[in-house]
C-alpha cells in the first residue's frame, strides 16, 4: 500500500508497533559487544538488533517509504517519503545501565517530520506526535510549561563534541554551559537528545540545546515539541529543519533570552 494512501494516524499506529518492537528489544538484551565508530563512539549490539529488526518490519510494512538509520544508512525508495530511526538514542547511557535513552522513529515527508514517536522503555513511557495532532504521552496530551524568566527555568543542554576537531567544536559548547550556569536554575546533560526535546514538551525541563542536528537524533523529538507548544528553531532564530545548523527547543516566553545566550556563547567559541 502506498504512503500516500495512509493518514498520519495509520502511519502513527505502524511507526507505534515498530518501536514497541525496539523497545522490547532494549529492555530484555544486554549491549553486548561494543563496536567503535570513532573517537568515544560506539554502537551496541542492540543497536544493530533494533535498527535491523525496525528497518524489516517498515519495508514490509510501508513499502513505498525508504529508510534511514544511523548505523547502516539507506535503504528502499530514494525518493519521497523516509522512515528515520536512531534505534538506541542515549547508547553511552543505555551500554553504563543508565535508563536515559530510547527508541526515536519519525517519518519525514518534503524534509519536515510528520510522524514521531519516541518510545523510553527503561522508564516506561512512550511519546508520540503526528503533524497538527498535537503531542502525547501514554495517550494523555501534554505541553509546555509557561516558564517565563531564564532563571526559572531547567536547561538541558546537549553532549560535548567528540572525534575530530572536537576541542575547537567543544568551545561554544563550553562558553554555553558557563553562561547557562550562570544564567539557567539548573543545568543538565541527559545524554539523549531524544529524551531532552520530550522532557521540554512534557513539561519537565524548560529548554533544549543541542549545537547538532542529526536527523536520527533530532526528527521525532523536534515534532513532538513543537506540537506540545514549543518553540522550535536554529540558531539564528528560523524554524527548525533537517537543514538547521543548531535544535534549539523552549517555552516560548524564554526563547529571546535563550537564543541570546546561545549567539554570545557561539561568539565567544568561535562559531560566527
Amino acid at each position: 500500500m502506498a504512503d500516500d494512501s495512509l493518514a498520519l494516524g495509520d502511519l502513527l499506529t505502524i511507526a507505534t508497533q515498530a518501536t514497541a518492537r525496539g523497545a522490547e528489544l532494549i529492555r530484555t538484551r544486554e549491549p553486548g559487544h561494543l563496536a567503535g565508530k570513532g573517537d568515544r563512539d560506539y554502537a551496541s549490539e542492540v543497536d544493530l538488533a533494533v535498527e535491523r529488526e525496525l528497518r524489516a518490519f517498515l519495508a514490509d510494512a510501508t513499502p513505498h517509504v525508504g529508510f534511514l538509520g544511523e548505523e547502516e544508512g539507506v535503504s528502499g525508495v530514494g525518493d519521497g517519503p523516509q522512515w528515520v530511526l536512531d534505534p538506541v538514542d542515549g547508547t553511552v547511557n543505555f551500554a553504563h545501565g543508565v535508563p536515559l535513552c530510547g527508541v526515536s522513529l519519525a517519518l519525514v515527508r518534503d524534509r519536515r517530520p510528520v510522524v514521531g514517536v519516541i518510545e523510553l522503555p527503561l522508564l516506561g513511557s512512550r511519546y508520540t506526535a503526528t503533524l497538527g495532532g498535537g503531542a502525547w504521552r501514554d495517550g494523555q496530551p501534554i505541553r509546555v510549561r509557561g516558564t517565563t524568566r531564564l532563571p526559572d527555568a531547567l536547561v538541558n543542554l546537549g553532549d560535548f563534541a567528540v572525534g575530530d576537531e572536537a576541542a575547537e567544536r567543544n568551545a561554544a559548547r563550553l562558553a554555553l554551559t558557563q553562561r547557562m550556569a550562570r544564567g539557567a536554575l539548573r543545568v543538565r546533560m541527559l545524554g539523549s537528545a531524544a529524551i531532552d526535546l520530550v522532557w521540554v514538551a512534557d513539561g519537565r525541563t524548560d529548554v533544549s540545546i543541542a549545537l547538532s542536528n542529526k536527523p536520527w537524533d533530532m526528527a521525532a523529538g523536534t515534532l513532538i515539541a513543537r506540537e506540545a507548544g514549543a518553540a522550535v528553531v536554529d540558531i539564528d532564530g528560523t524554524p527548525h529543519s533537517l537543514d538547521s545548523f543548531a535544535t534549539i527547543a523552549a517555552a516560548p516566553p524564554l526563547l529571546d533570552e535563550v537564543l541570546a545566550q546561545v549567539r554570545a556563547a557561539a561568539d565567544d567559541g568561535g562559531l560566527t
